[in-house]
């Protein structure tokens, strides 16, 4: 398959890692390659990925973890450190890495984070760009804050402004960001929307007209993405930056997890998302091209889904790198499939299932069984309206002890379940439920500890909707 011969400009993607088997990094930057994306935003700063995107003449964000945020905050020491160890280290030669933005923190005043990070995020912007500056980079990279939405609010775009509790710093930030040359980033979602509110208008989230329609000092809104955009060119204004630049750091609509995450709606979304950027409308209020990070690059199989079931489906791509859905990366609406991942190796082609010797489907043995391999894996597709969601209890279970089986490597121990698993070489998958098999991965698993666990919560949602 021949590589795509061109796409949006100013498109990028997202490439998240915290799955139990991530792609060798090799194969993704050739897959990027092969579909001609040149932006990718990352969401930490590892050794290995930023070494197979040298010389690549792709553009990266690197990124600070928001647990880092206190240490650059307090000691410039640290700030240097990490910009020295991270960023100038990988654009020694000329084939080196091609880093334009540090990302420091990712969405730090988002509501749910209670303010945990409001003193530092600040002081941690300065020291990243101060030190960028002293290792002579501050032309060339510039330090952000890739923000939620919610940090501005208001019921039409005219009455944007950030948000009360946040406004102080937050007119210090853009202010300072337009002193530096430096964009806001915006992560913003319309799915979200969608996912939140019963009574939010469907089709307001697409990009092909909506019957509602937002009326605003002579405008007229048809999609929540113009006008979610453009309240935060009134919130720049009304913070005294009305000219600083925007990218859109975060932007999709996931593939499973919910009624309305279906490849379907996905493929809809993207469709009028890139259509809308390759015309270079822009929005109302700012005109021209956009620059938008498509979220995300590939499932995470070890998200945690505190925001809902959905947080681990939000790739164009499958975990091991197979396109999900036709997409066009050049907005004409041409849509096929993007070149797939190449050279990925697989887990022998076997599966774990509940034992058809298990002739009692309410054995007590059972419930313990699925519940201790979805606490401890994903059953994310298993959910009401998913992929997956229309299963029996048998077929549910069988689901479960598999992608138990799979995340451990197809260990024959992790199919024993108290004698209710059994492997087999017959595909299990089901209509439209993928019963998946494991790639061989490189690298490091991605603990469940380091942000990756399902949540009490969570894991009680999904057992109560898997035993109905």
């Amino acid at each position: 398959m021949q590589a795509f011969s061109s796409i949006v400009p100013g498109l990028g993607v997202n490439w998240g890692n915290i799955a139990s088997h991530p792609l060798n990094p090799n194969i993704v930057v050739q897959m990027l390659k092969d579909n001609g994306i040149k932006r990718v935003k990352l969401f930490d700063f590892d050794s290995w990925t930023l070494n197979c995107l040298a010389g690549s003449g792709i553009e990266v964000m690197v990124a600070i973890p928001n647990k880092l945020l206190e240490d650059m905050a307090t000691s410039y020491d640290h700030a240097k450190d990490w910009v020295k160890d991270n960023v100038a280290e990988y654009l020694k030669d000329k084939g080196g890495v091609d880093i334009r933005y540090v990302a420091v923190g990712n969405e730090p005043f988002l509501k749910a984070y209670d303010g945990e990070y409001l003193k530092t995020t600040f002081p941690a912007l300065k020291n990243i760009q101060k030190a960028l500056n002293e290792h002579k980079l501050g032309d060339k990279i510039k330090a952000t804050i890739p923000f939620n939405a919610d940090v501005y609010d208001g019921n039409k775009p005219s009455e944007g402004n950030f948000r009360s509790d946040v406004r102080d710093v937050m007119q210090k930030i853009v202010k300072f960001l337009h002193q530096h040359k430096a964009p806001f980033v915006v992560n913003i979602y319309p799915f979200i929307s969608v996912y939140q509110s019963s009574g939010f208008p469907l089709d307001y989230a697409f990009f092909e007209g909506s019957s509602r329609k937002v009326s605003d000092k002579n405008v007229s809104y048809s999609n929540v993405f113009d006008a979610n955009y453009d309240t935060l060119v009134w919130s720049l204004e009304k913070a005294g930056v009305p000219n600083l630049e925007i990218l859109v750091g975060e932007i999709g609509w996931p593939t499973d997890g919910s009624p309305y995450a279906n490849t379907q709606y996905a493929g809809r979304f993207y469709d009028g998302l890139l259509r809308r950027l390759a015309s270079k409308k822009g929005t109302p209020l700012r005109p021209g091209i956009i620059i938008v990070y498509l979220f995300g690059l590939l499932d995470e199989d070890m998200k945690s889904i505190e925001p809902g079931n959905f947080e681990r489906h939000w790739g164009i791509y499958r975990y091991d790198g197979q396109p999900k859905f036709p997409i066009d990366l050049s907005g004409q609406g041409k849509n096929k499939m993007l070149v797939a991942a190449k050279g990925v190796q697989y887990l022998p082609k076997q599966w774990c299932v509940l034992s058809e010797d298990v002739i009692d489907a309410n054995n007590n043995l059972i419930p313990a069984g699925l519940t201790y391999a979805c606490s401890r894996s994903d059953c994310t597709s298993l959910t009401y309206g998913s992929s997956c969601g229309s299963m029996q209890l048998r077929s549910n279970v069988s689901y479960a002890f598999n992608m138990y089986f799979q995340m451990n490597d197809q260990d024959v121990a992790a199919c024993d379940f108290n004698g209710l698993g059994t492997i087999v070489t017959r595909n299990a998958s089901q209509g439209t439920c993928l019963f998946p098999i494991q790639i061989v991965s490189e690298g490091e698993r991605v603990k469940l500890l380091h942000g990756g666990s399902i949540s009490f919560l969570g894991l009680f949602l999904l057992s109560f909707f898997i035993l109905l």
